[in-house]
């Protein structure tokens, strides 16, 4: 009788081994993840430039300051305009009294017309000669107003909204037309990845990326989120293919910074197996078939499934084989 309980224990190892949960192999598809360093990048940079050559006579603006479109960032100054401006005016005001004398003359004229006292021929000279009084006016007054559009032309305004990335001159100094004042980064901001071309073919747009830490810190208190692949350029560079990143909160970001971006860099095959159904023996992984057989495995890195944690298994296993769970798991 003192074999009782041990008939009982072995009848429960053999019901719990039969219960046991039955997990078939297979092979699926998995992604490779691979942690690279993205550069914070603007997708458009703009420069603001000079339209008139002269004088930089303010700079309104410095590196990091941020901008809305149209926004003044310095005044070029040709104190030639300003001269031309002063001779036009006074040119103006000659034109202005010749015309009240024209004025008075065709009046005049027209008096002694009406009373026969001067022929038709008086009358239209004076009329002529006031006419071309007043587009003398009319020609002055428009070019005087190409000179101030000139004038005007001096302010250097941002072609965007944005953020400053560089200034370019001093209070002070000469600059040419067409120089540059100013470059800008457009407020749209990406990461940008550069990988080796072997996963060029892996890679689309929509893929998700995972963004850690500023400045390459490993802190996940402090990884920045997720976000997406939004292009991927169709030419390699030096090897590489570059794609762009879209995460939000980049623009607060110095652009250049750098930032480690973990992204799906392979997809392959492989067989994958519950944790659980894995035991470890002493310099060997083990798995047990359905019929009490225990095969060694050697094991890959571990995944997790559907909140399910997976191992994946390199060798030892094939499609199709029938797994339960270790005998001391059962127990």
């Amino acid at each position: 009788m003192r074999f009782a309980p041990l008939f009982v224990l072995l009848a429960l190892l053999a019901a719990g081994e039969a219960g046991a949960e039955v997990f078939v192999a297979e092979r699926r598809i998995v992604e490779d993840r691979k942690a690279v360093v993205a550069t914070v990048e603007s997708v458009r940079e703009v420069e603001a430039r000079t339209r008139i050559g002269g004088t930089l006579a303010k700079l309104l603006v410095r590196e990091g300051d941020r901008v809305e479109a149209g926004a003044l960032l310095a005044e070029v100054e040709d104190k030639k305009l300003a001269l031309e401006l002063t001779a036009l005016d006074a040119r103006l005001e000659a034109l202005a009294a010749q015309r009240r004398q024209a004025a008075q003359d065709l009046e005049r004229a027209r008096t002694l017309r009406a009373q026969g006292a001067v022929p038709q021929a008086r009358l239209d000279e004076a009329q002529a000669v006031f006419d071309v009084i007043e587009a003398q006016i009319a020609a002055t007054r428009a070019e005087r107003a190409v000179v101030e559009e000139r004038r005007r032309e001096g302010r250097v305004l941002a072609p965007q909204a944005g953020r400053i990335l560089a200034v370019r001159g001093t209070e002070g100094a000469v600059v040419m037309p067409g120089e540059t004042v100013a470059r800008l980064a457009t407020r749209t901001y990406v990461l940008r990845l550069r990988l080796p071309e072997r996963h060029a073919r892996f890679m689309r747009a929509g893929d998700p990326v995972e963004v850690g830490a500023r400045g390459l810190a490993d802190r996940p208190d402090a990884v920045l989120g997720t976000g997406k692949l939004v292009l991927v350029y169709p030419e390699l560079e030096n090897g590489q293919v570059v794609a762009d990143a879209e995460v939000e909160g980049l623009g607060d970001f110095f652009v250049g910074e750098r930032v480690r971006v973990t992204i799906a860099a392979e997809k392959r095959p492989a067989i994958l197996v519950p944790e659980a159904y894995v035991r470890r023996a002493p310099g060997v992984d083990l798995v047990r078939l359905e019929n009490g057989l225990e095969v060694p495995v050697q094991r890959g890195p571990v995944r997790r499934v559907e909140d399910r944690v997976m191992v994946e298994i390199l060798s030892g296993l094939a499609p199709g084989d029938r797994l339960v769970p270790p005998a001391g798991a059962a127990r």
